[in-house]
């Protein structure tokens, strides 16, 4: 998965693809019991989204000379984590949505209940594929673990999560609105990258410019995240849209004005590319990758 010369279009589908039929095998079938619990869990999961965490884990990995196999359980570990954060998010105790991925919110097909049950399910697989599948040695796997839970939990996506619900109606500044989105979208981002790279063998100096690159790549898709909540279609983006400005919740869009953020889009952009400089060939996915999340049109 890491040949350089195929397309960046041919790679993407190849790792998606690859993402897809890790996570099939993965997640629990129903035939086995509690067989409603383990459909909706497959609903939540399979046949949508753009799997941008499991790319950015592969990207990383294919420059730290990973393992596949190693990095199938990494970028289905982290894509688990996501999915849960959006079976919960769209919850009428949060964002109350009713649509994610062109169908239905799990909430809306599955009830509330299982919607929550869904949620704790696929959290606790993330870490039985991390803590059980990721061929790495024992204490790389246990760092890895530990980097996982940080990512996802009240010092990361559930802290800034936290951070965003209770910042509803009020006015953010640029600092405050990082500081939330470092915590809420880009510590998972982050810790995909992180992930990756530890399945393979990266010098500490790498490593940081690695960790930097994903600490833009994750500031950068909230930036654009909001832009397009602001100009594209409920269609397009197969969630609705203007959700944000509808709730009254602080946005990059809010804050700075629309081409404002587009340039601020286009900074970390910079920023990230410029943390790959020293890798040269090596780094071409994930460079890739950040234009990809630049120019993304939903």
């Amino acid at each position: 998965m890491s040949d350089h010369t195929s397309t960046f279009a041919d790679w993407v589908a190849a790792i998606q693809l690859r993402t897809e039929g890790a996570l099939e095998r993965f997640l629990p079938p129903t035939a086995l019991a509690p067989a409603r619990l383990h459909e909706a869990m497959r609903y939540a999961v399979l046949g949508g989204g753009k799997r941008v965490r499991p790319l950015l884990c592969h990207g990383a990995g294919a420059l730290s000379g990973a393992s596949p196999a190693a990095l199938d359980a990494a970028a289905c570990a982290v894509e688990l984590i996501h999915a849960y954060s959006l079976v919960h998010d769209d919850m009428p105790c949060m964002d109350d949505d009713v649509l994610r991925r062109g169908k239905p919110t799990v909430h809306v097909q599955y009830g509330e209940a299982m919607a929550l049950l869904v949620g704790d399910s696929l959290q606790s697989l993330a870490f039985l594929l991390l803590s059980g599948h990721c061929d790495v040695p024992a204490d790389t796997r246990a760092d890895m673990v530990g980097q996982l839970a940080v990512a996802s939990g009240s010092r990361g996506m559930a802290g800034g999560q936290a951070i965003d619900l209770a910042s509803v109606g009020a006015v953010l500044g640029i600092e405050e609105l990082e500081f939330m989105h470092i915590h809420k979208t880009g510590a998972l981002i982050r810790c995909a990258v992180r992930l990756g790279a530890a399945c393979g063998q990266l010098e500490l100096d790498a490593r940081a410019r690695l960790d930097h690159y994903a600490a833009t790549v994750g500031l950068l898709f909230q930036v654009v995240d909001d832009v397009l909540d602001c100009e594209a279609s409920t269609e397009a983006l197969g969630k609705t849209a203007g959700k944000d400005a509808a709730a009254n919740k602080p946005t990059y869009v809010s804050t700075l004005g629309l081409a404002r953020a587009r340039e601020r889009a286009c900074e970390l952009h910079a920023e990230a590319i410029d943390s790959l400089s020293p890798f040269g060939d090596q780094a071409r996915r994930l460079r890739e990758l950040a234009d990809f999340v630049l120019t993304r049109k939903h």
